[in-house]
């Protein structure tokens, strides 16, 4: 049928009748291989570690590299980043972050926490982990990333709720660290998350805004009494030896003293009694030779004596005429008459 013009009024479906059937079925076909041969093939990158379905039962895990898979939906691909450090932000977050769990919804609340002794701190910490068997992590617990984040949250409330908040915010924070991570690697393992937990790091450690003024007082003070101590440690260590070490050296030096007078007294009472033996034998010869041998040591430390007979006058003294020196050094004349 024409219309007014004298054309069809259907070009279209006239077209398509002239198509013959099985070209239509030749371009179909060609369009499902082709679809199909570009999902047969896929890459693994260097990080992560591929885990394969086929008709949603697992099957395989295949390393990095280039792969292939039967297509149309028979074999299904999931990629994990096994060989990468995944870490989960607790109470703050950073910007570019590829995990979706990395950081949670409410920071504030994550850190909120109440000490042993019923005092209020806000604790920020990290959690660094690997997804260590991709099949537990796919198949054993719904989201298990969410669940690293809660139990994580949990352990770190039952470590902080043990603890004073002195220990919380100074002392001991490399305890809570271990006693946490040792805390999230026993439920990890208890609920076959496929994960390994690596390390906890404690980051900002605050007491919450309305006293952080008076509890930065408390703490300064206790770092002023530790440097203090500090302080005085130091000068007990510097003055205490050397104290000990004079004190040693005047008990030696009383001891070699001692042993000194002693020797020597003994060697006098040796000598008095050789001559006390001596005396005995021979008096008189005894008694000359100490006279003799004190006068020897006594008159050569007198100087020069000039002895003039008293019955002798008008003498005129006349001195050896010597050095200068030596006449300052002349001792007065005694004349005896």
């Amino acid at each position: 049928m024409s219309n007014v013009y004298g054309g069809s009024p259907d070009p279209l479906g006239d077209l398509w009748r002239m198509i013959p059937k099985k070209a239509v079925l030749l371009l179909v076909l060609a369009g499902v291989a082709l679809s199909a041969f570009s999902t047969i093939f896929y890459t693994v990158g260097a990080e992560s570690e591929g885990v394969v379905l086929r008709f949603g039962k697992f099957l395989k895990t295949v390393e990095p590299g280039l792969h292939f898979k039967l297509p149309l939906g028979i074999d299904e691909l999931f990629v994990l980043p096994t060989r990468r450090q995944l870490k989960l932000e607790f109470g703050f977050s950073t910007s570019g972050r590829t995990n979706l769990a990395q950081a949670g919804l409410a920071p504030l609340e994550e850190k909120s926490m109440v000490t042993g002794d019923l005092n209020a701190a806000l604790v920020e910490w990290v959690v660094q982990y690997r997804i260590e068997n991709p099949r537990e992590f796919l198949f054993d617990v719904r989201h298990p990333d969410l669940t690293l984040r809660d139990l994580s949250e949990s352990a770190m409330r039952e470590v902080i709720g043990d603890r004073t908040v002195d220990e919380v915010i100074t002392i001991g924070r490399q305890e809570i660290e271990i006693s946490a991570l040792a805390r999230m690697q026993d439920l990890v393992k208890l609920y076959q998350l496929g994960i390994r937990v690596d390390q906890v790091q404690l980051k900002d450690v605050n007491p919450p805004k309305q006293v952080e003024a008076s509890f930065n007082e408390v703490n300064k003070a206790q770092q002023d009494r530790e440097n203090a101590i500090n302080v005085a440690n130091g000068e007990y260590n510097k003055s205490v030896p050397r104290a000990k070490g004079e004190a040693d050296q005047m008990i030696r030096g009383a001891e070699g003293y001692r042993f000194k007078r002693v020797n020597e007294a003994e060697g006098d009472v040796a000598a008095f009694r050789l001559m006390l033996e001596q005396y005995r034998k021979a008096p008189e010869v005894t008694r000359t030779r100490i006279y003799l041998e004190t006068l020897g040591t006594v008159i050569p430390s007198a100087g020069q004596k000039v002895i003039v007979d008293e019955g002798l006058k008008q003498v005129l003294p006349i001195l050896p005429m010597g050095s200068l020196e030596m006449i300052r050094n002349a001792k007065p004349v005694e004349v005896r008459r």
